[in-house]
């Protein structure tokens, strides 16, 4: 039995502990995840926290057939796709909140987001979870209810845009 599997059963009997430790196991994941899709800190982190609360609403019907974290991915996919429906215009990017950062990481996350968002959204998604979260394609393939030579076919062609796409940026 996988862990996923015991922490959701706990979970599902009422179990504090089991709670918590599921979410400090998949908060980070989701978070960094839902920032690299909207790029406002306090609204990913909304986002974050919605996947998690439609989680645990729905914990009596979630069936395990694998990683919890692909349930979360799709929840998180789909509270990304409802935020930016229901805002007309996209909010002023913010930067990371890290401190430590020096102006040439600052400069390189900027160029990263750019890149990303000119990608076409299924690459996009596709992108994001292989190349930022490293879900595996297979994984993917399961997320995003698709055929894995797929999944194969968009990692390839994102990763030739982000290359592109970022080449461009360092010639200019």
């Amino acid at each position: 039995m996988d862990a996923d599997f015991l922490l959701v059963k706990k979970m599902k009997i009422g179990d504090e502990q089991a709670v918590d430790i599921f979410i400090h196991k998949y908060y980070p994941q989701i978070l960094k995840y839902c920032r690299l899709h909207i790029h406002d800190y306090n609204h990913a982190e909304d986002m974050t926290q919605e996947t998690f609360e439609r989680f645990f609403r729905t914990l009596n019907q979630y069936q395990h057939y694998g990683k919890a974290a692909n349930y979360l991915y799709v929840i998180a996919a789909n509270r990304c796709r409802d935020y930016y429906r229901k805002k007309s215009e996209i909010a002023v990017e913010r930067l990371p909140e890290q401190l430590d950062w020096g102006m040439e990481d600052i400069e390189e996350w900027l160029d990263v987001q750019s890149a990303l968002d000119s990608l076409p959204h299924e690459l996009r998604e596709v992108a994001v979870l292989f190349f930022f979260q490293g879900v595996k394609q297979k994984e993917i393939a399961r997320i995003l209810g698709i055929g894995l030579p797929l999944i194969k076919y968009r990692c390839r062609k994102a990763k030739e845009k982000l290359v592109k796409y970022l080449e461009k940026e360092k010639r200019l």
